[in-house]
């Protein structure tokens, strides 16, 4: 058995198309590419065709190439599809949260105060402006979910922020829905530092609330203080010995014995806690206080008193406000004693016989009388 020669071949790398290839040693004229035919070295022969490489200019190399109107169509007809349905929730969700907002408004909107003529031409016109802002304020006031929210909407919020958080902290916060609030009447308060609006509200169940706005950069807002019958300490742990040994009140005050009394010369006062929302009842009641007649917070309770007698108000006001029979509201400083005899109180000034944020009397008082 003989075994057939096989002719030596090696391996070449053609220069024209890039290709390796088998061929025989031998003479490299006669040498050819098996995958090309031709010449494997370099020369000036372009390479085949098929092999040739597409050759682009710098400008077509940068700028990629754009696919073509069909495919762009056929690509972006789902994200069209999808953006315009996304339109049409949002549209839709937005559309039912404005609807819903305006009838939470139209619900929680107080009954508006019917304007009743005052003594003047002028005091309607004022109530018929400013009706719409303070039912605007006081809806705000009253939906506000933080004090921060409710600031906005007082009377001096700077200053009104701080005792409001220091109430807040001592005193239950009353919450009233603005919907169940009646308009019952309105007046005008002639303040020496500008006219101020006085609205009285009924609840549903009955309570009673009074609100009055003063205008401060062209806004109305709500005395705040008048509102909540602010006291910078609750009346009830003053008097238990509890808290500063001063402060400032808004109370109830009656007069002991008052026809008995009514020509001695000190005046038998007894002070009381007021009930938010509840103006006919009273809390704690204070030990005794004995005034001066002739002094100066003793004629003005004595005024006051009379006042009350004649079934007149403070500024001349018409308003349905409901007191309990023979008492009249006051703004006091009162301070706490300790000393050898135990704890006792001292009226220190009847700052005035109503509960506004103004020093103003609000009617007349008499002069001091002239020994002979």
């Amino acid at each position: 058995m003989t075994l057939e020669k096989k002719p030596m071949t090696s391996w070449f790398h053609c220069g024209q198309c890039g290709s390796l290839f088998q061929s025989p040693p031998g003479d490299s004229e006669t040498r050819v590419c098996t995958r090309c035919g031709l010449d494997p070295c370099l020369s000036l022969e372009p390479a085949p065709r098929e092999r040739a490489a597409p050759v682009r200019s710098a400008d077509r190399m940068a700028v990629p190439e754009k696919p073509s109107r069909k495919r762009r169509s056929r690509g972006g007809v789902p994200y069209k599809l999808i953006g315009l349905g996304l339109f049409f929730l949002f549209s839709l969700l937005f559309g039912a949260g404005f609807l819903l907002n305006r009838e939470r408004a139209r619900v929680q909107a107080p009954t508006p105060v019917p304007v009743v003529a005052g003594p003047s031409v002028e005091d309607a016109a004022l109530l018929n402006e400013a009706g719409p802002q303070v039912n605007q304020a006081l809806l705000g006031f009253l939906s506000a979910g933080t004090p921060e929210a409710r600031n906005q909407f007082v009377l001096s919020p700077i200053d009104t922020a701080s005792k409001m958080a220091r109430f807040y902290d001592l005193n239950l916060f009353v919450s009233i829905l603005p919907e169940t609030l009646i308009g019952q009447k309105s007046a005008v308060l002639p303040f020496a530092s500008g006219r101020a609006v006085e609205t009285v509200w009924k609840t549903e169940d009955k309570r009673q609330i009074e609100t009055v706005f003063v205008r401060q950069d062209d806004e109305w807002r709500l005395d705040w203080d008048h509102y909540v019958r602010f006291s910078t300490y609750p009346w009830p742990l003053f008097l238990a010995g509890s808290g500063e040994d001063e402060g400032e009140f808004r109370l109830l005050a009656r007069q002991r014995l008052a026809a008995e009394r009514k020509d001695a010369a000190f005046i038998s006062l007894v002070l009381y806690a007021p009930r938010f929302g509840h103006g006919n009842e009273t809390g704690f009641q204070s030990p005794e206080f004995l005034l001066k007649r002739e002094s100066e917070d003793g004629r003005r309770l004595a005024a006051a008193f009379q006042l009350a007698e004649d079934g007149k108000r403070p500024f001349g006001v018409d308003l349905p406000i409901e007191n309990p029979e023979n008492l009249i509201r006051v703004r006091v400083k009162v301070r706490r004693v300790k000393d050898e005899m135990g704890s006792r109180f001292e009226l220190m000034k009847v700052l005035a016989c109503h509960w506004y944020s103004s020093d103003e009397p609000g009617f007349e008082v008499p002069e001091p009388k002239v020994e002979p």
